[in-house]
């Protein structure tokens, strides 16, 4: 897999006219959703560079990830005259990157694209490491491809706009990377004023996220080994992401990732030995900042058997990315279906449910 560049913009205007000078194009495209074509692509269309570019505009949020929505993009992209030399950009949060991805994989059997990602979700998580995908048959990011985007261009002035749910869901997976990396960073993050937001700091926090994946992407880009480590909080935050769809519970990405994370920190302190004092300040700060995700035993048959349609299995194992200590990642670790459901119990007595 081509390594991508991913810059932290310092002018996305300059930015931009160079990721776009390295694909050469007959047309431009550029994908956005209904929230990012009015919130974002007005200081885009400024922009002479992108004065010919054809916008190609979606539905917004999750529920809009999926085959439907991937074939409006694909019969727009036909109908305004792309071939396999055009360009896509896709601007907006990881639903757009992810499915703006995979459209740009497909069509045509590959064309390049751009991402710029307009939520922190989608600059420390989504739009890096090549994932593309949709949602299917009730399942997160069931149908998918790794192809990675020719630039990911990070301009954190688009954080500004953003409300806090969503900042939260992205700080979500900064959390993540700063489980799996180093003490330091944790603290940093659990420490940060997320109630007087200093936009210079995230930045910089940002910056220190995007590296940690970009690092672990780099070492292992089709996911066999040490990828796996960001799938930290995800087998359990993909189970519980799965029962709000068919329950109709919205639930943004991170939230479930956090909760799913409170579970993996559990069955990493039963399983291999995290230590309990970090488990419990994790879990404050979830708790804290996210609230809860309401389950009750009844609910557990169902939880694990989305479990068993993570990707991450081998054979229908289920298998978890768990942790020794912050910085110390043990993968492809099993649980039998009674810790499982103890880790439920868990999740429900600590977080109040």
């Amino acid at each position: 897999m081509s390594k991508q560049d991913v810059l932290l913009c310092e002018s996305l205007e300059i930015s931009l006219a160079r990721a776009i000078e390295k694909c050469p194009h007959d047309k431009l495209f550029i994908l956005t959703d209904e929230h990012t074509t009015a919130l974002c692509m007005p200081s885009l269309k400024q922009l002479s560079i992108l004065k010919n570019a054809a916008e190609i505009i979606i539905g917004a949020e999750d529920t809009h990830k999926t085959l439907d929505t991937l074939a409006t993009v694909w019969q727009a992209l036909s109908e305004k005259g792309a071939s396999r030399h055009s360009l896509l950009i896709n601007l907006g949060g990881g639903m757009v990157t992810d499915l703006g991805g995979f459209a740009a994989a497909t069509f045509k059997r590959g064309i390049p694209y751009i991402n710029i990602p307009t939520t922190l979700l989608a600059m420390v998580d989504a739009s890096v490491g090549g994932k593309t995908g949709i949602n299917f048959n009730g399942l997160k990011n069931e149908i998918g491809a790794f192809a990675p985007a020719s630039s990911v261009l990070i301009e954190t002035e688009f954080l500004r706009s953003l409300d806090l749910q969503n900042f939260f869901s992205g700080y979500a997976e900064m959390l993540k990377h700063g489980l799996i990396s180093n003490t330091a960073h944790w603290a940093e993050l659990l420490s940060f004023d997320t109630e007087q937001i200093d936009y210079s700091y995230l930045k910089k926090l940002v910056g220190q996220s995007v590296q940690i994946k970009e690092d672990i992407v780099e070492q292992d880009p089709f996911e066999q080994d040490i990828r796996k480590a960001l799938n930290l909080g995800h087998t359990v935050g993909h189970a519980f992401e799965s029962l709000a769809l068919a329950e109709d519970r919205h639930v943004l990405h991170g939230y479930a990732v956090a909760w799913g994370i409170v579970c993996e920190l559990y069955l990493s302190h039963i399983k291999v030995g995290f230590p309990q004092d970090k488990m419990r300040q994790t879990i404050q700060f979830i708790k804290d900042k996210y609230g809860t995700f309401a389950i009750d035993c009844k609910k557990y048959d169902r939880l694990y058997e989305y479990m068993q349609h993570d990707k991450k299995n081998t054979a229908g194992i289920i298998n978890f990315t768990l942790l020794k200590d912050i910085g110390d990642v043990s993968l492809n670790e099993t649980a039998s279906k009674d810790e499982i459901f103890e880790t439920f119990d868990f999740y429900r007595e600590c977080m109040g449910v």
